[in-house]
């Protein structure tokens, strides 16, 4: 069987609705990717297309990903629970029961998700919980992710309809305009989906992606050999601005980065951590 007959029309509409491209230049780009999808974007984007870079969210189907903070707003905790249908993520219990997971992590503060999954709910563990959910329901119901940010101060953004939500923690609490600003920050981080929180947070492997999409570009537009890699280096500003949190420019006014809105908010004030976990399409 060749390369080709593996990649089916939902391959390539999933490829297009992922980046925007054209269907035979997405078909095109998962042929040549052996129908990997990461590979198949690099592919679009070395050849010049148009798209959105790597994000950090979570490869999930529907589900509701919801988060809350401790009373005293040093902690932020998101969780998430998975199903096969958006019937069932809507339903007013199924959030409720994903809603009753989240206080027991709040409460208990378990290191990981294991933890969560063996803490007592009721009389049972979590995960036969989720379980006897499964029996109710009829589908697949999986806890597949908890995440926490411990901070001075932790702002927690649930995005209406339950699929984006975002922790991010802060070095500096105590004022109505630093509530304010966290506030912001945490909706920055759920529209823009920031990679990384400052440039040097951003992982190896995802700066020599973006070197070596740099250079074929560049490549690409007939640049000299001996030049691409100074070109390469040169795109990464750009990426930086796009993808640490830091540098993003303010969704509010483009015209300050979040690190100056924040700094202009109160001398020295800084986002110190965040978590964006994302269900949506």
């Amino acid at each position: 069987m060749s390369t080709t007959a593996t990649i089916s029309a939902a391959d390539v509409n999933k490829l297009r609705q992922m980046t925007g491209a054209g269907m035979m230049d997405c078909k095109k780009a998962l042929t040549e990717a052996n129908g990997n999808f990461e590979e198949a974007v690099d592919y679009l984007r070395k050849k010049g297309q148009k798209v959105a870079a790597n994000r950090s969210d979570r490869d999930a189907k529907e589900g509701v990903v919801i988060g809350k903070t401790t009373a005293d707003g040093k902690r932020g905790v998101l969780v998430v629970l998975n199903c096969e249908t958006d019937f069932v993520a809507k339903n007013d219990a199924f959030v409720a029961f994903t809603t009753s997971i989240l206080d027991l992590a709040i409460e208990k503060n378990p290191a990981t998700l294991d933890e969560l999954k063996a803490l007592n709910l009721d009389g049972l563990t979590v995960e036969e919980r989720v379980t006897e959910q499964v029996g109710k329901i009829g589908e697949k119901i999986e806890l597949s992710s908890y995440e926490t940010v411990n901070a001075e101060k932790v702002v927690v953004y649930n995005h209406p309809g339950n699929k984006v939500a975002t922790i991010v923690g802060f070095n500096k609490s105590g004022s109505e305009a630093i509530d304010a600003a966290a506030k912001d920050v945490a909706m920055q981080v759920a529209a823009m989906a920031p990679v990384a929180l400052d440039k040097d947070d951003v992982d190896a492997k995802t700066l020599e992606r973006e070197i070596e999409i740099g250079k074929e570009q560049a490549r690409a537009e007939g640049k000299p050999e001996e030049m691409l890699e100074k070109i390469a280096l040169g795109k990464l500003n750009k990426f930086y601005k796009e993808s640490t949190l830091l540098n993003q420019e303010f969704i509010k006014d483009n015209k300050k980065s979040i690190r100056q809105y924040l700094d202009e908010t109160e001398k020295g004030l800084i986002a110190t951590g965040f978590k964006r976990i994302s269900l949506a399409k």
